[in-house]
């Protein structure tokens, strides 16, 4: 696969066509002002990406998060909830334990 045209011998790059492409296709109403001061911003972060590809990882498990993570698992349970008459204490009208509501029909 062929690189980019916009691509450098160093790595990738952004020039002011591919942002206005970047912000067209993202629906951004960008200026060529706003454009022109994105183009070093991002090259600046593919510049930081391109480091971290060199860093060497082999060896270093994949993490998921930085602290550790249990999940806490509780019963599979169906119940009511046990809430049952604070609920209906909020309807506007309830009946029978349920709510009430005007009959609908077409």
């Amino acid at each position: 696969m062929d690189p980019p045209a916009n691509a450098s011998a160093a790595g990738m790059s952004v020039d002011l066509s591919t942002v206005k492409k970047i912000a067209s296709l993202a629906r951004l109403a960008v200026t060529d002002a706003e454009a022109e001061a994105l183009v070093p911003e991002l090259n600046g972060i593919l510049h930081w990406v391109e480091q971290l590809g060199e860093v060497d990882v082999s060896g270093i498990a994949p993490m998921t998060a930085v602290i550790p993570n249990r999940l806490r698992l509780r019963a599979d349970v169906v119940d009511d909830g046990g809430v049952r008459d604070k609920v209906l204490a909020n309807a506007p009208q309830a009946e029978h334990g349920f709510f009430a509501v005007p009959k609908v029909i077409e």
